[in-house]
């Protein structure tokens, strides 16, 4: 992942309300798979193993936060497992039908959480964050973020 997109992530971590979260994270998991399988077809072992790591932790992420009150929690939980088992045969074979798997899975799943997304009216999971205003400026084509507030008291409130 870039240097560019570990920022955008963690700006839109910031901002997320719950289901925006977990939308997000099925989205690193496409990201690392399609980094495992450029590491793949490069033949860099480590790197495509570092890959399916940070695979596997997104997926712990989201069993941590499964909430057991509900039944469909249940069957989120099977179909993790069920992912970790597919990366387990991928790392171990170094197979990419197994991300495949994967990838259908976690594919159709995103699908989902972004139409659910709108519905979800909860604010952002993390307060007292900076606010960040990105606009188009003067320059031709040129981004700027501004953030307000950087000198207020931020992160934990005792």
């Amino acid at each position: 992942m870039t240097t560019d997109l570990k920022q955008e992530y963690t700006l839109r971590i910031s901002q997320a309300n719950k289901t925006q979260l977990i939308t997000i994270l099925y989205e690193m998991v496409l990201l690392y798979i399609d980094e495992a399988k450029d590491a793949l077809a490069r033949d860099e072992r480590m790197e495509y193993k570092g890959a399916i790591r940070k695979i596997r932790g997104c997926m712990n992420e989201l069993t941590a936060s499964l909430n057991f009150d509900y039944e469909l929690a249940h069957n989120l939980l099977q179909l993790y497992l069920y992912v970790n088992r597919e990366l387990v045969k991928a790392s171990t074979h170094y197979d990419a039908e197994n991300l495949e798997h994967v990838r259908m899975i976690i594919d159709q799943l995103h699908g989902a959480y972004r139409q659910i997304e709108d519905q979800d009216t909860s604010g952002p999971v993390m307060a007292n964050t900076q606010t960040v205003y990105a606009g188009l400026t003067y320059g031709r084509n040129h981004l700027t973020e501004n953030v307000a507030g950087s000198d207020i008291n931020r992160g934990f409130c005792v």
